[in-house]
């Protein structure tokens, strides 16, 4: 593997390292804290992470998404719904949302970055151009615009998760 597979493998690892970082050890009441009524937890944003790539890669690969095919819906208590990703959900939803605790979402992203580990050791060279439709999005896009919209938003909430350990009452450091 080299090449685009290569640069986009180091991405998703370096999200899982953040993603284990940000998580590991915090307790359900930081995990589930929200600096303001209308703000995300870090365990919704943990979550809504997994999700998005699991519903992506599983798109991408023509797999059951491990949402389903794993029953990990059941642990988050959450339907087993193949859109519920977080995508448009509400603020009220947002903030409903419980976590199963550090270990179930590192858990869970952890069987979500392994289809990441699978798919890119085997992607063609030109998969970038091939055109997927998102069954649960309704919408048709290349795979290196998925690949970019996952990337990018995968970082983008790990930085929210970062700015919220930030505004932690107390030290920051002392939630893990």
């Amino acid at each position: 593997m080299n090449g685009w597979q290569e640069l986009s493998l180091g991405l998703f690892r370096r999200v899982r390292r953040e993603l284990i970082k940000s998580v590991d050890g915090l307790e359900d009441a930081a995990l589930d804290w929200r600096p303001s009524p209308g703000s995300n937890s870090i365990a919704w944003l943990a979550w809504h992470v997994a999700r998005g790539q699991d519903r992506n890669l599983s798109e991408l690969m023509g797999d059951p998404q491990r949402w389903l095919f794993d029953g990990w819906a059941d642990l988050f208590g959450r339907p087993a719904d193949p859109s519920d990703t977080g995508l448009g959900h509400s603020a009220e939803q947002a903030a409903a949302f419980r976590s199963p605790g550090s270990k179930g979402l590192l858990a869970y992203h952890g069987a979500v970055h392994e289809l990441a580990e699978r798919y890119l050791a085997v992607a063609p060279g030109d998969d970038l151009g091939r055109i997927v439709a998102s069954p649960t999005l309704g919408n048709v896009h290349t795979v290196e615009e998925r690949l970019q919209g996952l990337i990018t938003d995968s970082f983008a909430h790990l930085g929210q998760i970062a700015m919220i350990h930030g505004l932690m009452p107390g030290d920051p450091g002392s939630c893990r």
